[in-house]
């Protein structure tokens, strides 16, 4: 089997776990405590931001039409950190996902500090980079990750972003291997 064709079989098993989410998409979602995934629409809604304490926005469509925001939109409400990502089979995200891992672990570390990461839906580029603080921050294996966020929110990352969170998953797994404290 070719990588290109064993990859597409990793994929497919990750789209399964995927495809088990029962949950309808809302606006928004705690994925972990504190941690929110939600779509724009809820990112650009200061009452509700503060009603939910959100204390951080990671905007992983920054700059995108549709999506409005910068530090200026949150003034001293919120610390902002944007991402000009794109939801496409050609976007390389991997260069994002420690930044945003950082963001959002230090972000959780603050005093009463509540995290919002979203795009446009909510589902493809803000589950994208809350997987992969799961998996960097938390140490979780993507399967047991992607698992553990279908419980709590309808995602669908793009086959692209599966296949770079399959990448990051087999680092970091080698990683671990050579220095478990890792």
């Amino acid at each position: 089997m070719s990588a290109s064709n064993q990859d597409l079989v990793l994929i497919k098993e990750l789209e399964l776990i995927l495809d088990s989410c029962t949950l309808e998409l809302t606006p928004v979602d705690e994925a972990w405590p504190d941690l929110y995934i939600g779509n724009v629409a809820i990112a650009q809604n200061r009452k509700k931001l503060h009603k939910l304490g959100i204390t951080h926005v990671l905007n992983a469509a920054h700059s995108k039409q549709g999506s409005i925001g910068d530090q200026s939109f949150y003034g001293n409400t919120c610390v902002y950190f944007g991402i000009p990502a794109e939801d496409s089979d050609h976007f390389d995200l991997s260069h994002y996902l420690k930044l945003a891992a950082d963001f959002i672990h230090k972000a959780l570390k603050s005093k009463n500090g509540k995290v919002l990461v979203h795009c446009i839906m909510g589902i493809s580029r803000s589950a994208t980079l809350v997987l992969a603080y799961f998996m960097l921050r938390q140490r979780l294996p993507l399967r047991d990750a992607l698992r553990h966020v279908v419980q709590k929110r309808a995602i669908y990352p793009n086959r692209n972003f599966l296949s770079l969170l399959l990448k990051l998953d087999e680092q970091l797994t080698f990683k671990r291997r050579l220095c478990p404290l890792l």
